[in-house]
């Protein structure tokens, strides 16, 4: 059994324990145990070269493990124990970024990258800041799931997801199940105060393949891609089921950094050097370039050998190496302006186009899909791709038989390009879109302007099927447990014939179907009276799935009118006037609440008790409650934010939306204030064309103050 030297000790772990030794042998062995553990597995699992053997790896560990259960004094934050998991968690909470995880812009050309260089040159100040260096740190980008790890003393405290950006969700206890995230950062001290490590989680290609024939095996549903198995197993509140796949985290950057008496990095190529000596792992094949062809030759290479790295990729990313730099160029509203994305061209794959089927939608939408014959597309099986509407099966002129070329738009949503006309059967016919609904028979139109068919029919099923999954998803009531499968089964034996019938089931009624026990039959009932008792006004809204009404629009809505009433009886001129608020949107709401059955809907909802009104509250994960809001210079006030303000632009947008202020998407005449920060761009130009009201951040403190807001 090898033991571990002083070099490799982690930080803290050596100078102390002869003092310990004759005071507490326990404690001595404890860390002695927990620091050679984490050697050996980063060895192991960083590195990929062992020096001992499982075995005896495994007969440490026990001894540790025995050892704590003697004595859980001696178990600490950062003990190798705490990565098995083994527990529940009951959900996963949401906590804000102490600096917000910003996207790239994207380049996807040569000239496109020249011009970024440009802008950055451009929004340098060569006299104060002398000439801009043009060297970056380029690496693959990564396909996986963003994360912070954050760090204070040197030991794991905490980790959150990027969620917007400005929140994310607090994934601590899985993240410490990840066997190349370090417990304790490794070197020696000083450490930093504060280290907040950003990066990727991700499946490797041989560990992906792995897990879905384990999947297959256990009779379990295989995963799609390895993205998605990485993000799904990170969220799994069943820490023993996270601990037995093999994430990986690779480190690219940091948030907040306190580096303390430990000497700061000055350089990106540094950063990553000292990451690594940290314990990380980073992106495979980063390189410094030290001028703007260089990297577009980096570029080049990566795409060529996109398919040779251990993990999928989608791109490459190159960042200034100078961090003052970074520092001075800052981000605009949504990316940095020191650091871009560079996307690849959708990868592609031939493959058989065995049926064209027909799928309607909630809205009544007719939906072609390919159905292919599997083949994988840049590591994704695909075997069904959209072909959009019967336009483009006529423009793209491909037919069931043809051999066909199938891509990942935007390396994520599978299309069919187009067919192989080369290898295309002589006996092949054009494909013609049925004149009917395929699921009620009823027959289809087309709006004027739209390459849409739709079926007219309100009692179509799989309208129905497609509207009642809609109403208790994330975008409706977001009812938590009730999925589609059992949505499908209900509408199939028709004991759900409409939304309001979910809330008519009993624990018995859905015990009958086959794998429902009586628990989850329970929780079944119980989410739904959840949401039939505190669901807002605007989750029901959006629930009620009208055409072009979304989330935001909801949220509008529900802060102009008391309850469905109120909106229901709305002229579409009124509609007309609210923010955002267009003629085509207007006659949308108009037309849902003129329809009869939908009328019957809604007194059915009232006759439940599913009838939030105004202020009413929402009790679903960290948001804060819905109230009457008090009256003051904002309320009711249309509003939006440009440039660069002390605080993120969503936490400002909160303390407006706080006050009854509505925010838009854009400048336009409905705009009663545009609050501009530093290098405020466009939108400032036009909001003066227009006459908008202007306000800097202070005057907009002011407002808020005097609305009842309070600031520290």
């Amino acid at each position: 059994m090898s033991s571990i030297t002083k070099k490799q000790q982690p930080s803290g772990q050596q100078s102390s324990l002869l003092d310990l030794a004759q005071e507490d042998p326990d404690l001595v062995r404890a860390r002695k145990l927990a620091a050679e553990l984490e050697y050996h597995n980063y060895l192991y699992h960083t590195l990929d070269a062992p020096i001992i053997s499982d075995e005896a790896y495994d007969a440490l560990y026990r001894e540790l493990v025995a050892l704590e259960e003697r004595r859980p004094d001696l178990r600490t934050a950062d003990s190798p124990t705490l990565r098995v998991g083994g527990r529940l968690l009951e959900g996963l909470s949401k906590k804000a970024h102490r600096h917000r995880m910003y996207g790239l812009d994207n380049v996807f050309s040569e000239q496109e990258w020249r011009d970024f260089v440009e802008r950055m040159e451009r929004a340098w100040d060569v006299q104060a800041n002398g000439a801009l260096p043009l060297t970056f740190w380029c690496d693959p980008k990564l396909d996986g799931l963003a994360l912070e790890i954050i760090y204070e003393n040197g030991v794991l405290q905490e980790a959150l997801t990027r969620g917007d950006g400005e929140i994310g969700e607090v994934v601590t206890e899985a993240v410490r199940t990840i066997r190349t995230v370090p417990l304790r950062l490794h070197g020696a001290d000083p450490l930093p105060v504060r280290l907040e490590v950003r990066g990727e989680v991700v499946l490797f290609r041989k560990d992906f393949v792995a897990l879905n024939a384990r999947q297959k095996a256990l009779g379990r549903k295989t995963f799609s891609n390895a993205r998605n198995a990485a993000a799904g197993t990170l969220r799994q509140l069943d820490l023993s089921e996270t601990g037995s796949r093999p994430l990986r985290f690779l480190a690219y950057s940091l948030g907040e950094v306190d580096w303390g008496h430990a000497a700061p990095c000055l350089y990106h190529s540094a950063l990553m050097a000292r990451l690594s000596e940290y314990g990380f792992l980073t992106p495979p094949e980063g390189k410094l370039c030290f001028a703007p062809d260089e990297v577009v030759r980096y570029v080049q290479w990566v795409h060529d050998n996109r398919q040779n790295f251990p993990v999928d990729i989608d791109g490459a990313v190159a960042k200034q190496d100078n961090l003052e730099v970074q520092k001075v160029l800052g981000f605009t509203a949504r990316a940095p302006r020191f650091a871009v994305a560079f996307k690849f061209p959708a990868m592609q794959a031939q493959t058989l186009l065995q049926a064209i089927e027909v799928q309607v939608g909630r809205t009544g939408a007719l939906t072609p899909v390919a159905v292919l014959t599997p083949v994988a597309v840049g590591g994704v099986i695909v075997s069904r791709a959209t072909l959009h509407n019967e336009a483009e099966i006529r423009k793209r002129d491909v037919r069931v038989g043809d051999t066909v070329i199938v891509q990942r738009a935007g390396d994520v949503i599978p299309e069919v390009v187009g067919p192989v006309l080369a290898m295309r059967p002589k006996d092949s016919q054009e494909f013609v879109f049925p004149s009917t609904c395929p699921a009620c028979g009823q027959p289809v139109y087309r709006e004027a302007g739209e390459a849409i068919l739709r079926c007219a029919n309100l009692s179509c099923p799989a309208v129905r099927l497609r509207s009642i999954i809609h109403f208790v998803s994330k975008t409706g009531l977001d009812v938590q447990g009730v999925g589609q499968k059992w949505i499908a089964q209900l509408v199939q034996c028709e004991r759900i014939q409409s939304p309001a019938d979910l809330f008519t089931l009993t624990v018995q009624e859905l015990q009958q179907f086959e794998r429902m026990g009586e628990k989850l039959a329970q929780n079944f009932v119980d989410a739904l009276e959840a949401a039939r008792t505190t669901a807002p006004l605007h989750r029901l809204v959006s629930a009620l799935g009208i055409r072009h009404v979304g989330e935001q629009t909801a949220r509008a809505l529900a802060i102009r009118f008391h309850d469905l009433d109120a909106l229901k009886n709305a002229s579409i001129e009124t509609l007309q006037a609210m923010p955002d608020i267009g003629p085509e949107v207007a006659a949308s709401i108009h037309n849902f609440f003129a329809s009869p059955a939908n009328c019957v809907l809604m007194e059915r909802f009232k006759t439940l008790g599913l009838w939030p009104t105004q202020g009413s509250c929402e009790a679903s994960g960290d948001d804060e409650p819905e109230r009457q809001l008090p009256v003051g210079p904002l309320s009711g006030k249309t509003i939006l934010f440009t440039g660069t303000l002390s605080v993120p632009r969503g936490k400002a947008q909160q303390w407006a939306e706080s006050v009854g202020a509505v925010h838009l998407s854009g400048v336009s005449k409905k705009l009663d204030y545009l609050v501009a920060g530093e290098k405020a761009g466009s939108k400032l130009e036009k909001a003066r064309l227009l006459g908008v009201t202007v306000l800097d951040e202070a005057a907009f403190r002011k407002l808020l103050e005097e609305s009842g807001v309070l600031f520290a």
